[in-house]
């Protein structure tokens, strides 16, 4: 009956469009997509001046291309680096040549954070622009990649969830016989639409724009605390790696989301004050101060 019940995932083609002898996969469709979204998201930000102080924007209006060729570079060569450095060390150690055929899959995203991060540093220092808005204005659209990729992992039928008897379980190709949480999905909520809400209220309702740092503050906690709390549902590939209580995904969500409230902290601390508490007083004769 537990098994007769369970939904079994949907037999789809991890390869989305084949051209000849080429094949478009899913996953790769899915980062080629998030970062189309992402320029256009960007470039909507660019043309909102209400969202800069003063309503003066601190970039160029080409910006949005330098910082879509950035992404895409810090993305893969980070993604792919992490992959290699974090969670498979052994793996490509005795398979050097693996390291480049990133078609074979095999990208972690604590990686491509920190590849994003430093592409975008550099180009802020070559084009003498203020880095941590950079950072900043490119962060807020990064939901848009992580909730389309979270949907690619769940049509690839990979990084499925823990066992579970709840209505919505399913019995995965690779995952054995029993029905699993679609984990990939609950990712792609809370990762992806959830915090991309969260980010797109704080920049339009709070103005965090105008704060360097807080848009990257708030995206490192808040997808520190989503990938933590989705973890406990997801099954743990690389027990190795974990530390007991946690597995690998939440150890290295950890140091994001104290990065990330150390910024909010940071740009909270900076902020000026309101206009009224900068305004000097003005002596009144008739009133002398006490």
């Amino acid at each position: 009956m537990f098994r007769l019940l369970a939904i079994h995932f949907p037999d789809i083609s991890p390869v989305a469009l084949s051209l000849g002898p080429l094949a478009i996969k899913w996953y790769g469709l899915a980062y080629a997509a998030g970062l189309l979204a992402g320029w256009l998201y960007v470039r909507a930000l660019l043309a909102t001046r209400q969202l800069w102080p003063a309503g003066r924007k601190p970039f160029p209006p080409d910006l949005a291309s330098d910082l879509l060729l950035c992404s895409a570079i810090g993305v893969v060569v980070g993604g792919r680096l992490g992959d290699v450095l974090l969670y498979e060390p052994q793996f490509y150690w005795e398979h050097p040549g693996e390291i480049l055929a990133v078609w074979h899959g095999g990208m972690a995203f604590h990686g491509g954070v920190i590849g994003t991060g430093l592409a975008l540093y550099v180009l802020a220092r070559m084009r003498g622009l203020p880095a941590l808005t950079l950072i900043d204005l490119c962060v807020a659209a990064a939901p848009i990649g992580l909730f389309l990729g979270r949907i690619a992992n769940f049509i690839n039928g990979e990084l499925w969830g823990r066992v579970s008897t709840v209505p919505w379980a399913m019995v995965f190709p690779d995952g054995g016989p029993l029905p699993r949480h679609p984990s990939q999905l609950y990712e792609a909520l809370a990762e992806g639409l959830l915090l991309f809400l969260v980010l797109r209220a704080a920049i339009y309702g709070r103005g965090l724009l105008g704060r360097a740092g807080a848009v990257t503050g708030l995206f490192l906690a808040g997808y520190g605390i989503a990938r933590i709390a989705c973890e406990m549902m997801r099954e743990d590939t690389d027990p190795q790696i974990g530390l007991g209580l946690l597995t690998s995904g939440q150890m290295y969500s950890l140091p994001m989301v104290a990065l990330g409230l150390a910024l909010l902290y940071r740009a909270h601390a900076s902020a000026a004050p309101p206009a009224h508490v900068l305004r000097p007083a003005v002596a009144d004769p008739a009133h002398p101060p006490r």
